[in-house]
C-alpha cells in the first residue's frame, strides 16, 4: 500500500497519545509498524533529503490536530491529548481529516491565515491540492503560505514554552537582525527583571547611544490581549528615560483600545503581536533556517527574440 497521507492519519495520530504524552519519533515509529510500511516507504524521502516522507506527513496530521485543539504540546518533541481529543476518541469517530477539524473556531482561523486574499471565498478547509482551477504557479504559492502559518504557529508555541527572559532577548536579536543598530557589535541588549525600568530591552541607533528604541515584550497567551493599561505604563516608562519612541511586543495581541491608545499618544509607540511577530521571524531568519530553496524557471523571450 502506498504511504498515507496526513490526513489519513491524523486519526492514528490522535489514537497514538490515548494512553498518555507521547515522543513524535517515537509516534512514527508505532505508527510506520501500524501500516506496514516496508524498509524503502519508511526511507523514502523528500527532495530536501532532510525528512523521510512518513515523518514529514506524521507531522503535518500532528500540527493540524494541534491548531483544531486536539493535540498539546507539554514539552518540546511530545505531543498528548486535550479535553477535545479525548472526547474525539471518547465518541469513536472513523476519520478526522480537514472537513471534520473545520467544526473548531482554531482550526478555521489557523487555515485562513494561509489563505492568499485573492482566493477568500475558497472554504478555508479545502486543501490546496484540491483546488482544481487553480493553476501550478497558484498551489505551490499557496502552499508556500500554508507551510508559512505551519511554521509561525510552531515558533510562537515555542516562545511560550521558553523563559520569559528568552523572549526578551529574541526581541532584541530580532531587531539587530531587521537592522536596527547599525553595525555595532552592542548595540542592542535586553535589560532583566532587576532594573529595566518598566522596559525590557533598548536598542542603540547609533555608537555614542544618543539615539535608542526601548522595547517592551510581554509572552501573552493566545487571546489573553493586550490591554490599554499597559500602553499607557509603557508611555510613562519612555517619558522616564526621555525616550521619543519605542516598540511593543507581544505573543498574543492588542485591544482596539491599546491600539487606539497608541495611537493618539505624543511618543511613537509601534505594536507587534504574534502573527507579525512570527512573520518577521521568518523573514529574518530567527528561530528559523531555510531547509530547501526551489528555483522557479520561466522561458526567456528575450533569447527566442528576433
Amino acid at each position: 500500500m502506498p504511504i498515507p497521507d496526513y490526513q489519513t492519519l491524523m486519526l492514528p495520530v490522535l489514537r497514538s497519545a490515548a494512553s498518555g504524552p507521547v515522543r513524535i519519533t517515537d509516534a512514527i515509529e508505532k505508527l510506520a509498524n501500524e501500516f506496514a510500511l516496508t524498509e524503502s516507504e519508511r526511507e523514502e524521502l523528500l527532495p530536501s533529503g532532510r525528512q523521510t516522507t512518513f515523518a514529514n506527513r506524521v507531522h503535518w496530521a500532528k500540527t493540524y490536530l494541534k491548531q483544531a485543539g486536539l493535540l498539546a504540546a507539554p514539552k518540546r518533541a511530545y505531543f498528548q491529548l486535550t479535553e477535545r481529543g479525548a472526547d474525539a476518541l471518547q465518541v469513536k469517530v472513523h476519520r478526522i481529516d480537514n472537513v471534520y477539524l473545520s467544526q473548531f473556531p482554531e482550526f478555521i482561523e489557523f487555515k485562513s491565515r494561509s489563505r492568499p486574499e485573492k482566493n477568500d471565498e475558497k472554504p478555508p478547509i479545502e486543501t490546496i491540492a484540491a483546488v482544481s482551477s487553480a493553476t501550478p504557479d497558484e498551489i505551490l504559492r499557496d502552499a508556500h503560505k500554508e507551510i508559512q502559518a505551519q511554521l509561525g504557529a510552531e515558533l510562537l508555541d515555542r516562545i511560550a514554552g521558553a523563559p520569559p527572559e528568552f523572549f526578551e532577548r529574541l526581541v532584541v536579536s530580532l531587531l539587530l537582525a531587521m537592522g536596527y543598530g547599525g553595525s555595532a557589535k552592542e548595540a542592542g541588549r535586553a535589560l532583566g527583571r532587576s532594573h529595566d525600568g518598566g522596559v525590557d530591552g533598548v536598542i542603540d541607533q547609533d555608537v555614542l547611544g544618543l539615539d535608542r528604541v526601548y522595547v517592551q515584550a510581554k509572552r501573552y497567551a493566545a487571546g489573553n490581549n493586550v490591554g490599554a493599561s499597559a500602553i499607557r505604563d509603557f508611555f510613562g516608562s519612555l517619558d522616564r528615560f526621555k525616550a521619543a519612541k519605542g516598540l511593543f511586543v507581544t505573543t498574543s495581541g492588542f485591544t482596539h483600545e491599546s491600539e487606539e491608545t497608541a495611537r493618539f499618544l505624543s511618543k511613537r509607540i509601534v505594536l507587534i503581536d504574534g502573527p507579525r511577530l512570527a512573520q518577521l521571524m521568518i523573514r529574518y531568519n530567527v528561530g528559523c533556517r531555510t531547509e530547501e530553496t526551489l528555483e522557479l524557471k520561466k522561458v526567456d523571450e528575450d533569447f527566442f527574440g528576433d
